[in-house]
C-alpha cells in the first residue's frame, strides 16, 4: 500500500473540496496516483448525484457579483436541497466562486462548460453533491452589461439583482446600488411598462376587475367602502386622447364645484398625477423604473436616476429563491 502523506491529502482536499477522510480514502485506493484519487472522487460524486437526481433543489444561496471594470454582472442561484446546507459557509463560498466566474461567461451552458479548477462547473456541481451528499445545480443564470454595473445581495443570501446604467459618471455607484436594492426588495419583473406585451396587460385589466368586483360584492354585504375600479391598470394604456379626456372631466369637476378657472392650472397638475396614479397599478408593481423609490417616495426610479445627470437604466436581472 502507498504511503500517503498529510501533504498529499491536503492537497487532494484543496483541489477537490472532499473531506479529509474521502481524500486519504481515494489516494489510498488509487495506490498514490493523484490524478487517479480525482477520478475516484468524481465518480463518487456521479454516484450520489445520480442517486439523488429526483431531489427538489428548491433551496440554496444567491449571488451577484460585478466585475472589476464595473461594465457587467452576473447573477446566480446555487441551488440545494435543505436551508442548513445552504446556511452554511463553505457552500455561500463555492457560489460566490461559481459567481465571479460564471460573469465572464453569457449563457449558462458555456457557464456550465467552463474551467473551475481544472474540471468543469458541471464536473464540480457533481463532485460537490458527492461530497454535501445533496443534490448541487445551478438554477438561475442571469448577466447585464453597461457603461455602469452595481449589484446588490440582500441579508441571507435568497435575493440579489444586478443593475446596467447607460453612463458611467459620479455618484454611478450609488444609484446602480440602490436600483439593484429597489428591485431585489420591491420584486420588479420588467424595466418599463414599455416592455409589456399588450394582451397581458389587457388580460391583466380584465382580472384585476374581476378581482375587486367580487370584493365589492363582499363589501357591499357587510356595509364597507367600496374600492374603486380601475378602467385601466398600465401607462401603456393611457393615449393621449385618454389623458385628454381625463382632463376635460377634471375641468368639469372643478366648474361644478365651484372652483375659479384662473386657479384651475394650479390645480389640474396633481389631479391628472393622480388619475395616473389610480390607473398604473400594474406598472408600480411590475415596472422597476415606474416603480416609487423606496428611499424618498417622491420620486419614482427613473426620475431618481437622473438625480446623477443624463443617465438611464439599461438592464437589470433579480434571482430569488424566496
Amino acid at each position: 500500500m502507498a504511503n500517503i502523506t498529510a501533504a498529499e491529502v491536503n492537497k487532494l482536499r484543496q483541489t477537490t473540496g472532499a473531506g479529509m477522510m474521502d481524500c486519504k480514502k481515494a489516494l489510498v485506493e488509487a495506490e498514490g496516483d493523484f490524478d487517479k484519487a480525482i477520478d475516484i472522487l468524481r465518480k463518487k460524486g456521479q454516484k450520489v448525484a445520480a442517486n439523488r437526481a429526483d431531489r427538489d433543489s428548491s433551496e440554496g444561496a444567491v449571488i451577484a457579483y460585478v466585475n472589476d471594470e464595473n461594465t457587467k454582472g452576473a447573477v446566480i442561484s446555487l441551488n440545494c436541497e435543505t436551508d442548513f446546507v445552504a446556511k452554511n459557509d463553505a457552500f455561500v463560498a463555492l457560489a460566490t466562486q461559481l459567481a465571479k466566474t460564471a460573469v465572464n461567461f453569457n449563457t449558462k451552458e458555456e457557464f456550465l462548460n467552463a474551467d473551475f479548477g481544472g474540471m468543469t462547473v458541471a464536473e464540480k456541481l457533481i463532485e460537490q453533491t458527492g461530497v454535501i451528499g445533496e443534490k448541487l445545480e445551478i438554477g438561475a443564470f442571469e448577466t447585464v452589461s453597461g457603461a455602469f454595473v452595481g449589484s446588490y445581495i440582500h441579508a441571507g443570501n435568497k435575493i440579489a439583482s444586478v443593475t446596467a446604467l447607460s453612463a458611467n459618471v459620479k455618484g454611478a455607484d450609488v444609484v446602480a446600488k440602490d436600483v439593484s436594492m429597489q428591485a431585489a426588495a420591491m420584486g420588479a419583473s420588467i424595466l418599463s411598462y414599455k416592455d409589456f406585451d399588450p394582451a397581458f396587460v389587457e388580460s391583466e385589466t380584465q382580472a384585476r376587475i374581476a378581482v375587486i368586483e367580487k370584493e365589492n360584492e363582499e363589501a357591499k354585504r357587510l356595509g364597507k367602502t367600496l374600492k374603486n375600479i380601475p378602467t385601466f391598470i398600465s401607462r401603456a394604456q393611457l393615449t393621449p386622447e385618454i389623458i385628454a379626456k381625463a382632463e376635460e372631466q377634471v375641468k368639469a369637476e372643478l366648474k361644478a364645484e365651484g372652483k375659479p378657472e384662473a386657479i384651475w392650472d394650479r390645480i389640474l397638475p396633481g389631479k391628472l398625477e393622480r388619475f395616473i396614479s389610480d390607473n398604473t397599478t400594474l406598472d408600480q408593481e411590475q415596472c422597476l423604473l415606474d416603480q416609487v423609490f423606496i428611499k424618498d417616495d417622491k420620486l419614482n426610479v427613473a426620475e431618481y436616476v437622473k438625480t446623477i445627470g443624463d443617465v438611464a437604466v439599461v438592464d437589470f436581472k433579480r434571482v430569488s429563491l424566496v
